[in-house]
């Protein structure tokens, strides 16, 4: 029996509703379709897609070959352009595999790429192994997870609520 629909998040146009039942166990999510539109830059560009039904992110693949040396960083091409609809981003991350396996990481991980950019998508990385990584073209060398962005005001105060925690960070909470 449902009891409650309640929001689970809110971002400017989908909300996603959690279904509870009586015990407030969850029993459904409403899921959102956000359509994002892809433009191939050339013929042979590969569309962004998942590796199994329900991943949250989406294989992008290299354009081009490159050798990447050790402590190397480099901008790889995907041939793609995206339109990521507005109260939306795109997030390009490192893909778990080469991170662990080769030391390949994102080096501005997650990188943003904002809604209004219609420019190529390219996966900044860095080779963090001990020795040179071969990049080949249509390898799968980032994911891309597209997540809602809520709309932010920011509002000028004399002081902010006091916390346990204070202006303590970096460590102060234990490493």
């Amino acid at each position: 029996m449902l009891l409650s629909r309640q929001v689970l998040h809110s971002s400017l146009y989908h909300p996603v509703y959690l279904y509870l039942n009586e015990r407030n166990s969850i029993v459904g999510v409403n899921k959102v379709t956000v359509k994002v539109r892809v433009r191939r830059l050339t013929p042979d560009a590969q569309i962004p897609k998942a590796a199994k039904r329900g991943d949250v992110a989406f294989d992008l693949y290299s354009m081009i070959d490159h050798e990447l040396k050790p402590g190397e960083r480099f901008a790889v091409p995907t041939g793609i352009a995206l339109e990521i609809p507005e109260g939306y981003e795109g997030q390009v991350r490192p893909r778990s595999g080469l991170a662990l396996k080769e030391g390949i990481s994102v080096l501005n991980t997650p990188g943003t790429i904002d809604s209004g950019y219609r420019g190529e998508i390219k996966t900044i990385i860095i080779n963090l192994g001990e020795t040179s990584f071969k990049i080949t073209k249509g390898m799968r060398i980032s994911q891309l997870a597209i997540r809602p962005v809520p709309e932010v005001q920011f509002i000028e105060v004399e002081e902010l609520s006091s916390t346990e925690r204070g202006g303590g960070g970096f460590g102060s909470t234990g490493v």
